[in-house]
């Protein structure tokens, strides 16, 4: 056991050198119940591995070409190939109209950017289902740039302790729910490719009275492409209002 817990020590030493610094989420935040996030540094390492909420991803790093299936959720691909995340083993469960936290590791200063929040509805468990490439995804949240020029991914977020919050639609249906939420990186997006994506994909059972559902659907990949208002963009010289990528936001009859 002990040496065990020392080679794991030394393995996340050893990559914990060469991560750079952008950033995934860490923990969630559901009513009043804490879940560690999916840690890439560290779970892979451990036997068992840890069951987590959220889908595996392959480390920190972001997605830029919007055509692969790592779009949706990170998930892994190799050899110019992609596929979909591995659903997660477990979720949590969050009440309609409460809140959801979520706290992103360190991120750094260049990287400006939106932070936008879909749901998708599973017609059946969620720790076997994937999406696909089926248009599924609705927006509930989106925070881009505000009236005083300060930017969710980086003034915000830091002014809040690295802690995004928004509210499940209170009216939304029960049921099992994939949360993708997301940066856009745009220090890099004056061309495209450029800019880069961050996507979390968190597994969740939400519970209520609700009877509201979306009529209007997006897919990942296909709701963002290299002429989406929004991606690319200049954020050195563009002083005015923000396009936020994506459909309008679904507030579930709020």
């Amino acid at each position: 056991m002990f040496k065990h817990a020392v080679a794991v020590a030394v393995t996340l030493l050893s990559v914990a050198s060469s991560v750079k610094a952008h950033g995934y989420v860490q923990e969630v935040t559901l009513g009043s119940a804490k879940y560690t996030g999916y840690l890439p540094y560290q779970d892979p390492y451990y036997n068992p591995v840890p069951q987590r909420i959220i889908r595996k991803i392959p480390g920190n790093g972001p997605v830029e070409d919007l055509s692969l299936m790592d779009v949706q959720c990170n998930g892994w691909s190799a050899g110019g190939s992609s596929y979909d995340s591995a659903p997660a083993p477990i979720y949590g469960t969050v009440a309609a109209g409460s809140q959801v936290k979520l706290n992103w590791t360190t991120w750094p200063d260049s990287h400006k950017g939106p932070m936008i929040t879909y749901m998708a509805r599973a017609p059946s468990d969620i720790t076997k289902w994937n999406p696909g490439k089926s248009a599924v995804w609705f927006k509930v949240h989106e925070s881009g740039k505000n009236s005083a020029g300060k930017w969710a991914a980086t003034d915000l977020l830091y002014a809040s302790n690295h802690i995004y919050t928004f509210t499940i639609p209170p009216k939304l249906k029960a049921g099992q729910y994939i949360i993708r939420h997301e940066i856009i990186a745009l220090h890099s997006a004056y061309s495209y490719p450029g800019a880069q994506v961050y996507p979390s994909c968190i597994q969740v059972q939400v519970t209520g009275s609700g009877t509201a559902l979306p009529t209007s659907f997006v897919s990942f990949p296909g709701a963002y492409t290299g002429s989406t208002p929004g991606i690319t963009y200049d954020v050195y010289t563009n002083t005015g209002t923000y396009p936020i990528p994506g459909p309008a936001v679904w507030t579930g009859g709020n």
